[in-house]
């Protein structure tokens, strides 16, 4: 038999995480960001299909390298910035595809930004809809992340090799694939999984505790 130990309900002096005006602070500012991220993202993919565009491209030769330098120092050059006039098809699908599912990431931290704050609101953190929300941009956010940047890499490898901008030597002939990958992402989005479990967690424990109220 469970012993009653008290009404259950919320005093008047109760106050919550997030007041009203911060809530919607927060809810307006993550709204705003997706747009302006939005925009930007579509007009840089528009712009690969249809004018001039400059890239940083990875250099795979070491034969590259600056003169001139001092106390002995040696360095080769590791990556060009090439002005390309018409991006080849294939390469700009790449790189568009690319720029989209980066997007898809920034929309899942602003979308769980938006709806958390929503949550710290109204008091109530552990439900099943911020368990689902934590794991789903959790889950976006690291395929999109991880897809992103490996497809990235490929169109620009491909764009260096066709512009000719490794030129390598005899020695060099067999083609490297050089990527710069940033893990924050991947990281980040496990993070944001574990923490949908620990919400879980906490609305069992949630739960039982009601029962005690």
């Amino acid at each position: 038999m469970k012993q009653i130990l008290g009404t259950g309900r919320r005093g008047s002096d109760d106050k919550k995480v997030v007041s009203r005006a911060e809530a919607v602070l927060i809810v307006l500012a993550s709204a705003a960001a997706a747009v302006v991220t939005t925009v930007l993202a579509v007009s840089e993919i528009v712009r690969l299909f249809a004018g001039p565009v400059t890239l940083t491209l990875p250099l795979a030769t070491t034969h590259q390298t600056p003169t001139g330098l001092r106390l002995g120092a040696q360095a080769h050059f590791t990556s060009v910035e090439a002005v390309i006039p018409a991006v080849p098809s294939y390469e700009a699908a790449l790189l568009a595809w690319a720029g989209a599912l980066n997007q898809m990431g920034i929309l899942a931290v602003l979308a769980l930004i938006f709806l958390l704050g929503l949550r710290l609101h109204s008091g109530n953190l552990f439900t099943a809809g911020s368990v689902w929300i934590l794991g789903s941009c959790g889950f976006v956010l690291t395929l999109a992340g991880t897809i992103g940047q490996l497809l990235d890499s490929a169109a620009r490898n491909r764009l260096a090799e066709l512009i000719g901008a490794n030129q390598r030597t005899a020695d060099e002939a067999v083609p490297i694939f050089t990527a710069h990958f940033d893990t924050g992402p991947t990281m980040a989005g496990i993070v944001l999984i574990l923490l949908a479990a620990v919400f879980q967690i906490g609305r069992r424990l949630q739960k039982d505790t009601e029962g005690l109220i």
